[in-house]
């Protein structure tokens, strides 16, 4: 019987020591294949940089509007984030909280949107964006975003509510707290794990996303990293330790933001915050 417990150990630790590496490798690949020069490349994918070229970091940090389309993409993924954070904590509330006809049907709708895919949206949302001038504006995008990460962030945020005592929000009313600040100073504090995993979830999506960028952000100024190294790619003829290393530049904001909040992120996933 002992015997047969190590043996299964052995093989969920192997199991886990497998995924670490399968998930680990694309970021050490990255990382190794910037520090490269093109000709090390071109000798060899797999063997280990040196001497060390950090000129492919420079460079990409000195080709095309890097700092330009670095300001683009932080002010659209925290627009986009926080805007639809706030929505996505009052529609919860609202949906747990408060008695009014046809929530369930809210409810229900707003989660079926998660199911639409974006790419049946684009020519419609296209058409109206050119009609109403928010093409290659930051507000325009920042509504996509927030309206595609909304069904989610609702889902989420009410599934966590439904979790917390009731009892909490009546105390709060019987103290003569009003609706945003029994949200805001009582539910807020309490839901900071599953605000933090909504957070993060969405600002990957927002920061990662080439195709809504691509399309509703036309104009060179305008564009986010995303975009911006497609282009940068083509024009620095395929070199890939210079695309890597842009690749990495573009990766590290996002690597910090979860590390920084990970205990939260972690906290978030195993607090109930996922039921349904």
């Amino acid at each position: 019987m002992a015997q047969k417990i190590k043996q299964n150990r052995f093989f969920k630790y192997l199991f886990l020591i497998l995924a670490s590496v399968l998930c680990i490798y694309p970021l050490f690949w990255l990382i190794t294949a910037s520090l490269k020069t093109q000709e090390q490349y071109l000798e060899s994918t797999l063997n280990l940089p040196w001497p060390l070229d950090f000129g492919n970091i420079i460079g990409a940090m000195q080709g095309g509007k890097f700092f330009l389309w670095f300001m683009n993409s932080g002010i659209i993924t925290i627009g986009s984030v926080l805007f639809c954070t706030f929505a996505s904590l009052v529609a919860a509330f609202a949906i747990v909280y408060m008695d009014f006809k046809g929530k369930q049907v809210i409810l229900n709708s707003i989660i079926s949107l998660m199911a639409v895919p974006i790419v049946v949206m684009i020519v419609p949302l296209y058409i109206f964006f050119a009609r109403t001038h928010l093409m290659s504006t930051y507000p325009g995008v920042i509504l996509i975003y927030a309206a595609i990460c909304i069904p989610f962030s609702v889902y989420l945020m009410t599934s966590f509510f439904k979790t917390l005592p009731r009892e909490i929000v009546e105390a709060a009313i019987v103290d003569g707290c009003g609706t945003f600040k029994i949200l805001s100073k009582v539910l807020v504090p309490l839901s900071m794990p599953p605000v933090v995993t909504l957070i993060i979830v969405n600002a990957l999506y927002v920061w990662n996303d080439l195709l809504i960028a691509l399309i509703f952000l036309p104009k060179t100024e305008m564009r986010t990293l995303m975009v911006g190294i497609t282009i940068f790619k083509s024009r620095f003829n395929l070199d890939v330790p210079l695309t890597m290393a842009g690749l990495l530049l573009i990766s590290l904001p996002m690597i910090l933001v979860y590390i920084i909040f990970q205990r939260f992120f972690v906290r978030g996933l195993t607090s109930g915050a996922l039921k349904g």
